[in-house]
């Protein structure tokens, strides 16, 4: 494999670009890790965390230091990420799916895998799905533009937790549990593979699998596209994941700590190391990699642009602003905050119990809807923690500033048709994966290895 070719992102997102040695296509990796904070990586300042490869890669890549998640949960964040768009408008909301839900990513919402198989490209996503599985399977990876798929469905801990252990044997749950009727499952394109699957197994078969894909595209000097969304036990550990570092609270929420992610953008001999302060998100993953395959973008309305300027010249973004809704949005509350340069305002304000390890008492789920009119003003550059609310009498001068943010929040909910809420579809527990259907009893009768 010849690195010179491949473009790698890594995030909260990580995000390697291009690898092959014959092909004048670039080849594409996104490495999306699971509830990663901006403070969870040594290279972003943490203390403890033990992230060697990540850290390297940051040292001769480009790290992001405001780079946002379209949302603060799971689902309708992957799903911006394939589509560039936001999640209200594929209708991957509210909350996330569940292993009977009904709905799942639109088949009429086309993918990055989707935009790159025109031209050849071989595709393959290992890892977590969570797009929805549905009917006979039909929202699964490989009806999405994806020629193999290896991973588990959904979350790993949606599924019952025998003795509160979501890592068997000895990693303990501290999330919820029981989400499910069936053990989780190891699909094999649209075959289950194993089940319950074996966690402790899963990191070396995952890699095995991502390497003899490259190395297959490789030999068939075929360019590739491998989505890497990583699954890990740290968050429900305790010890690492979800955390915001100098950020405000965390998953669930909308402030910074619940968006803002660590990035990195890895290419070497193309990327020059160094850090960006440029605005950037994974809504722009799309436009980015279609521009520089030479892809036609689908004829949708797109909320990413093209991150090239940042990449290759050290330039300014094209994202003049970041949009914020919350886990369950919705058309009457509309927006929760809005980024405008270095200002961003709160209209509305929400704990989680997804935040509820941290100190701040305005993460906890105890911290209800509250709405603020005018609204919380912060200078995020001075104060990324969201301190000192600018957005009172004794600053008139900031008026002007608050202006500006709603003539581009109007403009934006202008602008916004929700899709149909796949989530709010509801499940069904025949549609839960079984590798012996309508076996009895469950959980224990779907076995299979």
């Amino acid at each position: 494999m010849d690195f010179y070719k491949t473009l790698m992102f890594v995030a909260g997102t990580l995000l390697p670009f291009n690898c092959n040695g014959s092909s004048q296509l670039p080849n594409f990796i996104i490495l999306f890790a699971d509830d990663v904070g901006f403070g969870d990586l040594g290279c972003y300042g943490h203390p403890s965390s033990f992230t060697p490869n990540l850290d390297k890669l940051a040292q001769n890549g480009l790290r992001f230091t405001d780079f946002y998640s379209s949302s603060p949960v799971c689902s309708p964040s992957r799903a911006a990420l394939l589509t560039g768009r936001y999640q209200t408008r594929s209708g991957v909301y509210p909350g996330v799916f569940y292993p009977g839900s009904i709905g799942g990513l639109p088949l009429n919402e086309t993918t990055i895998a989707e935009v790159l198989k025109p031209l050849g490209y071989a595709t393959a996503i290992i890892g977590k799905w969570h797009l929805g599985v549905g009917p006979k399977r039909m929202y699964l990876p490989t009806n999405q533009g994806f020629d193999h798929y290896l991973g588990i469905p959904y979350s790993h801990d949606q599924g019952p937790c025998q003795n509160l252990t979501c890592f068997p044997p000895d990693i303990k749950c501290f999330g919820m549990c029981d989400q499910g009727l069936v053990t989780v499952p190891l699909m094999a394109n649209n075959t289950i593979k194993q089940q319950p699957v074996s966690f402790p197994d899963l990191e070396k078969a995952y890699s095995d699998f991502a390497t003899q894909f490259i190395s297959a595209s490789v030999r068939r000097k075929q360019p590739f596209f491998l989505y890497y969304p990583l699954h890990m036990p740290s968050l429900l550990r305790m010890t690492h994941g979800g955390n915001g570092g100098l950020l405000k609270c965390g998953k669930g929420t909308t402030y910074e700590g619940g968006m803002r992610e660590p990035a990195i953008a890895y290419w070497p001999g193309t990327i020059r190391p160094g850090v960006t302060h440029a605005m950037a998100s994974t809504l722009d993953l799309m436009p980015t990699i279609a521009g520089l395959a030479g892809a036609k973008l689908p004829r949708v309305q797109l909320d990413g642009f093209d991150m090239s300027d940042i990449l290759f010249r050290n330039g300014p973004s094209k994202r003049e602003a970041m949009f914020y809704y919350p886990m369950s949005p919705s058309e009457e509350y509309g927006l929760f905050a809005v980024r405008l340069g270095r200002y961003k305002a709160h209209y509305y304000t929400q704990g989680s119990s997804l935040s509820d390890t941290t100190p701040d008492q305005d993460c906890h789920e105890t911290a209800f809807l509250k709405h603020h009119d005018p609204p919380l003003l912060f200078d995020l550059e001075a104060d990324p923690s969201e301190n000192y609310n600018l957005a009172t009498p004794e600053h008139p001068e900031y008026e002007a500033v608050l202006q500006l943010i709603r003539d581009v929040k109007a403009e934006f909910e202008a602008g916004m048709v929700f899709g149909e809420a796949q989530v709010g579809k509801g499940t069904d527990p025949t549609l839960e994966p079984c590798c012996t259907p309508r076996c009895t009893p469950k959980p224990t009768c779907c076995t299979c290895s």
